[in-house]
C-alpha cells in the first residue's frame, strides 16, 4: 500500500492540473471501488473547482468551491494519471509497478485548469482505493479523519509529546508508531527505516522510552528526529522527478534505492562498523526488517 511519502508525492503532482482547476466532466465507469460512490457522484462535481487539495495521513482531500469536500484513497494499487496533449504523467514513485491498463480506469476528471485541458484518470486493477463526499464544515468529524493523531512532518511531533502517549503503552515500539490515532500515516516501511536510524528494537516495549516521571528518555528524541528525517528524504527522493519535469511511468520504486533495512533481509546491516545481519520478523501480521546487533 501506498505511504505518506508517496501519498505526498501524488498530491504534489496532481496539484498543478487539478487545483484551481474547474472539473467540466466527471466519468465514473463503475459503481463501486472498495466503496460504492457517492450518489449522484458525476453530477456533484462537474462544474466545480477544485479550490485546494490537501493530504491528511494517507487520505488527499480535494476541497470544492462549493464547500463540498473529495476523500481519496489509493487503497493497494490506486494511481492517478496525468494526460497532456505532450503526453501521459503518473505521479508519484511506486515500489511495485502500477498499472497501464485501461480496463482499470475507474475515473476520470476533465479538467480546466492551471495546465489547461487534460484528463486526469484515476486507475485502480485490485480495487481496494476509494472515493467518498463530505463537507468542509463536518470534515474533522468524518469516520476516516476523526481518530487521526499528529502528522509526523509537522512540529507538533515531539519528544514530549510522544512521551505522554507511550508512557502506559507495555506494545512493542514498532506497534506503538503504527497506531493510527498516536501518528497518522506513518506505515511499515518507514517505521522500519526510522527504528534502524534511531538504533532502536521494534520489540522494545514503548514505555522504555519515557521514564518514571513521565518525561522522554534519552533515546526518544533521536526517534523523534529519525522519523521526522525518513520521511523527509522519502518525499523528497519521490518529488524529485517531478521537480525535473520527467515523466515517471511507475516502475522506479519509492525510496527503494535508499532502504537501509526493509526488504534486505540476510543482507549485512548498512551502519558503519555493524558487523550485523538484517532479519525479518513478524509482529501483527507484517514484516519487521531490523538488525539485532545495533537496534536495541
Amino acid at each position: 500500500m501506498p505511504e505518506l511519502p508517496e501519498v505526498e508525492t501524488v498530491r504534489r503532482g496532481l496539484a498543478p492540473a487539478m487545483q484551481g482547476g474547474r472539473i467540466e466532466k466527471l466519468e465514473q465507469r463503475r459503481a463501486d471501488l472498495r466503496f460504492p460512490f457517492p450518489d449522484s457522484f458525476p453530477e456533484r462535481l462537474q462544474g466545480r473547482t477544485v479550490r485546494s487539495l490537501r493530504r491528511r495521513a494517507k487520505y488527499l482531500l480535494f476541497e470544492m468551491d462549493d464547500d463540498a469536500v473529495l476523500i481519496a484513497h489509493l487503497g493497494m494499487s490506486g494511481s492517478f494519471q496525468i494526460e497532456k496533449p505532450e503526453g501521459a504523467d503518473t505521479p508519484g514513485k511506486f515500489h511495485h509497478e502500477r498499472s497501464k491498463l485501461a480496463r482499470h480506469d475507474h475515473v476520470v476528471f476533465h479538467m480546466d485548469g492551471p495546465m489547461g485541458k487534460v484528463r486526469v484518470i484515476y486507475n485502480d486493477p485490485r480495487r481496494f482505493g476509494f472515493m467518498l463526499m463530505t463537507r468542509r464544515d463536518v470534515l474533522d468529524d468524518h469516520p476516516f479523519i476523526r481518530d487521526l493523531g499528529i502528522e509526523p512532518t509537522g512540529n507538533a511531533l515531539s519528544a514530549d509529546w510522544l512521551a505522554g502517549r507511550f508512557a502506559a503503552k507495555t506494545a512493542p515500539l514498532k506497534a506503538a508508531l503504527l497506531d493510527q490515532k498516536i501518528i497518522a500515516g506513518l506505515g511499515n516501511i518507514y517505521v522500519c527505516e526510522a527504528l534502524w536510524r534511531a538504533r532502536l528494537s521494534p520489540r522494545r516495549r514503548a514505555s522504555t522510552l519515557v521514564t518514571s516521571a513521565g518525561r522522554p528518555a534519552a533515546r526518544l528524541e533521536p526517534l523523534v528526529g529519525s522519523v521526522r528525517q525518513v520521511i523527509a528524504d522519502a518525499i523528497d527522493a519521490g518529488g524529485s522527478s517531478l521537480r525535473d519535469h520527467r515523466q515517471t511511468d511507475g516502475t522506479l520504486g519509492y525510496f527503494q534505492h535508499r532502504f537501509d533495512v526493509y526488504d534486505r533481509e540476510g543482507e549485512p546491516c548498512r551502519r558503519d562498523g555493524c558487523t550485523g545481519t538484517v532479519r525479518r520478523i513478524v509482529q501483527s501480521g507484517r514484516s519487521t526488517f531490523f538488525c539485532s546487533a545495533c537496534q536495541r
